[in-house]
């Protein structure tokens, strides 16, 4: 049951900070990149999370949170996916925005997870604040 098996079950990671080791703030824009060739079997999903009750933030978007499964998800050329958490995302990348409004931790989940998220050789970028 405990035992990590490529392609099957899930994997789990998320941060409730940035780079700079600060806390993250649902007022400000934050985007993270999966590079290409995401490692999972079946889809990867970000959920959002209140950082004082531990329970998924309400938004205005009908859920707290995105995946790959969603129809008007935008790939980018390359095959890499970024996601954007905050208030407002850029012009023509609403549909790969998630709307927090408060505090927040992110936690990215992989459905499948695939060899190279086992042996580190994928890995997410790092959450980025847009200026």
């Amino acid at each position: 049951m405990a035992a990590a098996k490529p392609g099957t079950g899930s994997a789990y990671t998320g941060t409730a900070r940035d780079p700079n080791r600060e806390y993250l703030d649902g007022g400000k824009t934050d985007k993270v990149t999966l590079p290409a060739t995401i490692p999972a079997n079946r889809f990867w999903s970000f959920t959002v999370y209140s950082n004082q009750t531990r329970s998924m933030l309400e938004t205005d978007q009908k859920l707290a949170g995105l995946d790959s499964t969603l129809p008007n998800f935008a790939m980018n050329a390359d095959g890499s996916a970024t996601v954007w958490f905050g208030p407002t995302a850029p012009a023509g990348q609403e549909e790969n925005g998630c709307r927090p409004c408060r505090g927040r931790d992110v936690l990215l989940r992989l459905y499948g997870p695939l060899e190279p998220w086992f042996d580190k050789s994928w890995r997410p970028d790092d959450l980025e604040e847009v200026k």
